[in-house]
């Protein structure tokens, strides 16, 4: 292992909360209240943890196995491993967790009354990854999205103590169009992973196989089937978007961030002309700041 490697083998807990920078939208940012940051952190730690045990990319060393009391023989096996994370879940709200990033969750989850429920449907969907390779319709994938993302979004509604059905509602389109936006992204990586995101009826329907996504670049088809997703989920945020008018102050600022994220990331996808094949296309964070500008004056 390179010393950085072997840093973050050390650290399991700041390896996985590291990665906040690389997300499309703001996880914490800055002008959030410290006791809402902690929140929203001990949160995304658990979500991003759980995503990294459904991808096997924990960290080198075998740290999260041993925390979660996996023998280092079981190590590889994800299932296993979300079992033994799944049980670990469960002491958070009676007990105390053996992960770190879970005794973490555990001051969130008692100060704000957070619900089982939420957490139990992202470990739910990483299990589904291990045995759903493919999706044959959209409505397919909406329910993966349902598992996979909407949480995410019902989490952050909770912390904040401003759940309604509305809200819940709007913030279920927002998430569902960044986990589009982000398999668009990541097409390419997940294929290798023996995993396709995008309905196998719009692939039929765009006349794309899946070596045409394994090229290095991406032919007219397939930049167009990407193109008719991109579009698909720019409609889900655009029907999302009054979530962000209908909270004040930082919590404004921060739901904008979330949407600006995910028109910002589709922005860079069409200015590639939908190749993403060669690598996820990024937005620069001028993009992301006329994004933000953009949706908290209800434009676009």
């Amino acid at each position: 292992m390179t010393p950085a490697e072997t840093a973050r083998a050390g650290d399991p807990e700041r390896s996985t909360l590291d990665k906040a920078a690389d997300e499309n939208f703001p996880v914490a940012p800055f002008f959030l209240t410290k006791a809402w940051r902690d929140d929203l952190m001990a949160v995304y730690g658990f979500a991003r943890l759980v995503d990294d045990i459904g991808d096997g990319d924990l960290a080198p060393g075998g740290a999260d196995a041993r925390l979660l009391g996996v023998s280092p023989e079981e190590a590889k096996d994800r299932l296993v491993l979300l079992d033994a994370f799944e049980a670990d879940l469960r002491k958070v709200f009676d007990s105390t967790p053996g992960h770190p990033l879970l005794r973490r969750l555990q001051p969130t989850v008692r100060r704000t009354g957070l619900a089982p429920e939420p957490f139990l449907g992202l470990i739910a969907a990483n299990r589904q990854d291990q045995v759903v390779k493919r999706y044959e319709t959209y409505d397919d994938l909406l329910a993966y999205c349902e598992l996979s993302a909407n949480p995410v979004g019902r989490l952050v509604l909770a912390v904040t103590g401003t759940s309604t059905p509305e809200r819940v509602r709007l913030s279920d389109a927002v998430c569902t169009a960044l986990q589009i936006v982000e398999h668009l992204q990541d097409i390419a990586e997940d294929l290798g992973r023996d995993r396709v995101y995008l309905p196998a009826e719009d692939m039929k329907r765009f006349h794309v196989q899946e070596a045409d996504l394994a090229a290095p670049t991406a032919g007219a088809s397939a930049r167009a089937l990407v193109a008719y997703e991109a579009e698909r989920a720019r409609n889900l945020l655009n029907e999302g978007t009054p979530l962000v008018g209908s909270v004040h102050g930082r919590l404004k600022l921060l739901l904008a961030g979330f949407v600006a994220g995910g028109r910002a990331a589709i922005r860079a996808i069409a200015a590639a002309e939908y190749d993403v094949l060669p690598g996820p296309p990024k937005p620069g964070k001028i993009q992301l700041l006329r994004e933000v500008g953009v949706t908290l004056r209800g434009e676009g």
